[in-house]
């Protein structure tokens, strides 16, 4: 697994994913991660299963919350992606209160702005 971050001329992660994981093995990874780019390569692969039509995905929720109050615009970005497409009702007061922390307190050092991301998974919520 390799993540590249961000950076001055890139404003978005590029991972380098040998092999796919199943969702049973991204669950265990999740619960017990052992870096934000573990997190963050877990949350890519949910995104791209939502993409191909996996409605399982959100059945992760409750283990995905566990995310909600993170301070990393990455891993704030990649959850916004995933709740913008699964409309999880309960998501909708964490992607506020991520919004809110973030006007309050703008993520320093971040070549993006994650409240792009979440604010537009809030709308979509309220279309």
């Amino acid at each position: 697994m390799s993540v590249s971050y961000p950076n001055q001329y890139r404003n978005y992660c590029v991972f380098d994913i040998k092999e796919r994981k199943s969702l049973a093995e991204i669950k265990t990874s999740l619960e017990n991660p052992k870096s934000e780019e573990e997190v963050l390569e877990n949350l890519y692969t949910l995104n791209m299963m939502l993409d191909e039509g996996n409605n399982e995905v959100k059945d992760l929720y409750p283990l995905l919350s566990k995310y909600n109050n993170t301070t990393s615009p990455n891993i704030q970005t990649y959850l916004a992606g995933i709740y913008r497409k699964t409309k999880i009702p309960d998501a909708f007061g964490p992607l506020c209160a991520m919004l809110i922390r973030n006007s309050i307190n703008p993520p320093k050092d971040c070549n993006f702005d994650p409240n792009e991301e979440i604010g537009g998974a809030i709308l979509d919520y309220l279309a």
